[in-house]
């Protein structure tokens, strides 16, 4: 069981990453009938599909993996000792990792070239074409940054393993031995910070999240603050008085 998990959580992860870049692509496209497939039913649909697939897909490591008896009295619980299986189960993650990090490269790239669609066109033109909310390019810039140190801090361990089972049957030094053990438990240690670096992600990235943050923490202490809407929709208001107060003048003027 540990070891299906360890397989399955690490694929899940940039999976989930993978359609939250499929769902902010399609929320940032001009196209009407696009955006209508950015929905809180097909994500739910999309995601359900994803954890159905890994999890019959790594079915193969609850019946490789086994318990055995190295030495009287000493149990170890390790792959099958076949050399076949261990290269399909370190180049098919290696290759699975490959997959998603290209596939998320990409669509972000797509977002970004539709958000920058967006702002090239006059303010008078957005509403009549499309525009995203400040919600929504917060949210993809969250994303991105999600992405990009999901990307930098996950290679290094598949790399990793894939050396270690290409290079089992040979015989090292001891310092190879201890330089590869070394690169091992760093890389590990990087494939653990995406996991945990959510929250620092929106803290630095996300205007939105660190008000909502603030807001949250004052309301404990008995102190209300307005929402970041109720903000918006008071500039917004503030901006159209204004903009009304400027026609008014200048028809007298002409007047």
């Amino acid at each position: 069981m540990y070891y299906y998990v360890s397989f399955l959580f690490p694929t899940l992860i940039p999976s989930v990453l993978s359609l939250a870049s499929i769902d902010r692509l399609l929320i940032s496209s001009q196209n009407i009938d696009t955006r209508l497939y950015s929905s809180k039913r097909l994500a739910y649909f999309s995601i359900s599909i994803c954890i159905t697939f890994w999890i019959l897909f790594y079915i193969h490591v609850l019946i490789k993996v086994q318990i055995e008896e190295v030495y009287p009295s000493v149990l170890s619980c390790y792959f099958d000792l076949l050399q076949s299986y261990r290269y399909f189960v370190s180049y098919s993650s290696l290759l699975i990792s490959f997959a998603l990090c290209f596939i998320m490269i990409i669509l972000c790239m797509f977002a970004f070239k539709n958000v920058r669609r967006i702002r090239a066109k006059p303010h008078q033109q957005r509403h009549e074409v499309r525009t995203m909310t400040k919600k929504d390019f917060q949210l993809l810039r969250c994303l991105f940054v999600q992405d990009v140190i999901f990307i930098l801090f996950s290679i290094p361990l598949r790399l990793s393993s894939a050396y270690q089972s290409a290079t089992a049957d040979k015989i090292r030094t001891p310092l190879q031995k201890a330089t590869d053990d070394f690169f091992n438990n760093f890389s590990t240690v990087l494939h653990h910070i995406p996991y945990c670096a959510s929250f620092y992600i929106f803290i630095l990235v996300s205007k939105a999240f660190r008000h909502e943050l603030k807001r949250m923490i004052f309301k404990i202490v008995g102190i209300d603050i307005p929402s970041i809407q109720h903000e918006e929709k008071r500039l917004n208001n503030a901006g159209r008085e204004n903009v009304e107060l400027n026609i008014a003048v200048v028809t007298r003027i002409e007047c």
